[in-house]
């Protein structure tokens, strides 16, 4: 898509292009995901935390029927018998290996129907007419969810054991020489406007656009490194309970933490293990797997804070040149390689300080991409939400319990991931693609 502005109309023409290409994309990512291992591997559970492959493979067609052939074309159901097996409510992720699920070739058939018969529906579909429709936004939608599962398959398959079955196609920059701008950068206080109204596949949380008065503070130029977080650890970090919130201690005693998950200690030197392969930690990349409790901790332990939502969003977005929220840090226009590390295009993070083309008019350097980002906010609706098309989607996760993080990771495609795209997740969760960067007021030493 082209660059665009928030209160630009979009071609409907061109959003149906869009949307076929978001769709063919995220299914060539769901048939790599699923053909690189061998059918015992998609029907096994790898982590009680994670479904089964072959079950991400079934739900992602059987929501795409639901949406695009029965809401959107008003087709008659193809299984609606599997739809029970496929709600994602009805079934928590460790019961999901005991349903009488579809077999990998069952669930391969069934989905790549569904998706036969969405792209006719797709270029018969006036996009006008219902909320659904409206520029497209069913298929949009879709599109997302498909590429959130491929990312929480993805997941899996970093949790799974033995030999690699994934390769990057590409390596990702190549820094011979460490980051060495300014630390941080300070955001200038004042009104921005949070969240968005004119993002055409923008999904409920997101909206509406409303304006937000945050005070001046300083936020790191890059997400923290492993370099960084290792002087926490060599610092005794794991060990001292003052940087901890009580849950957080609690969580590092009960689970007898004392480093990132994924690594060891072996020989004097840290290990980490990176979608089967054991490698060193690299220092320079920003640190990953880590939950909330511990980069609240990291973030005491320096003397510094985890940005609020709000601040993590103007820090992206505002332009203080024009006043106005930009679409992503850069400007208005789509993520490009040489903007962001999304797609698991390189299967990792990059060095901290890499994409200088991707940096907000401050100066703030990887904010789409390379790592989710902790923030310290709840996740909460914004004033005026209003859930659509379903509630289970937000509105069921509101409040105290979940965490928002922002950003993507490389694990994300760009069609998930844009300046106002909200993530969430409880805060003890390490198995995500989440690191972070820290915040402190403009007026602290």
């Amino acid at each position: 898509m082209t660059a665009q502005s928030e209160d630009t109309t979009l071609d409907p023409e061109a959003l149906r292009e869009r949307a076929r290409t978001a769709l063919l994309a995220a299914r060539d990512r769901t048939t790599l995901l699923t053909s690189c291992v061998e059918g015992p591997e998609l029907t096994a559970q790898h982590s009680p935390l994670m479904s089964p492959l072959v079950w991400d493979l079934a739900h992602i067609g059987n929501q795409e029927e639901q949406w695009l052939l029965r809401a959107v074309a008003g087709r008659e159901a193809m299984r609606p018998e599997i739809d029970p097996l496929y709600d994602a409510f009805e079934h928590p992720r460790s019961e999901r290996p005991k349903l009488p699920l579809l077999a990998p070739d069952e669930a391969r058939e069934y989905a790549a129907e569904v998706r036969g018969r969405a792209l006719d529906v797709l270029d018969s579909t006036p996009f006008h007419g219902t909320r659904l429709t409206e520029a497209g936004f069913a298929f949009g939608m879709i599109a997302q969810h498909e590429q959130q599962h491929d990312e929480t398959m993805l997941i899996t398959h970093q949790l799974r054991t033995g030999a690699p079955a994934l390769t990057a196609p590409d390596p990702g920059p190549q820094v011979s020489v460490a980051f060495h701008g300014p630390s941080e950068v300070l955001v200038p206080g004042g009104p921005f406007t949070m969240g968005t109204s004119a993002e055409p596949w923008a999904l409920d949380n997101e909206r509406p656009a409303h304006p937000r008065l945050v005070p001046p503070f300083h936020i790191d130029t890059t997400p923290v490194t492993n370099g960084a977080y290792l002087r926490f650890m060599a610092d005794g970090g794991y060990e001292n309970s003052r940087w901890w919130t009580p849950a957080g201690w609690a969580m590092v005693r009960d689970g007898g933490l004392d480093s990132p998950l994924f690594w060891r200690r072996e020989g004097g030197q840290w290990l980490r293990r990176h979608f089967g392969v054991t490698e060193p930690v690299p220092p320079d990349e920003p640190v990953v797997h880590v939950s909330w409790y511990e980069a609240d901790a990291y973030a005491r332990w320096a003397g510094r804070r985890l940005p609020s939502e709000a601040e993590w969003e103007k820090a992206a977005r505002f332009d203080p040149a024009s006043g106005r929220s930009m679409r992503y840090p850069w400007g208005d226009a789509d993520p490009t390689p040489e903007r962001a590390n999304l797609g698991q295009r390189h299967l990792r993070p990059a060095p901290a300080g890499s994409y200088p083309a991707g940096e907000s008019p401050l100066g703030v350097r990887q904010l789409i991409g390379d790592v989710w980002e902790w923030t310290s906010s709840d996740f909460l609706p914004y004033p005026g939400f209003a859930a659509f098309p379903y509630r289970e989607y937000s509105e069921v996760f509101f409040g105290p319990d979940h965490k928002v993080l922002r950003g993507g990771s490389f694990a994300v495609d760009a069609v998930v991931c844009r300046g106002t795209f909200r993530n969430w997740d409880y805060p003890v969760r390490r198995q995500i693609f989440a690191g972070f960067r820290t915040a402190r007021d403009e007026e602290d030493a």
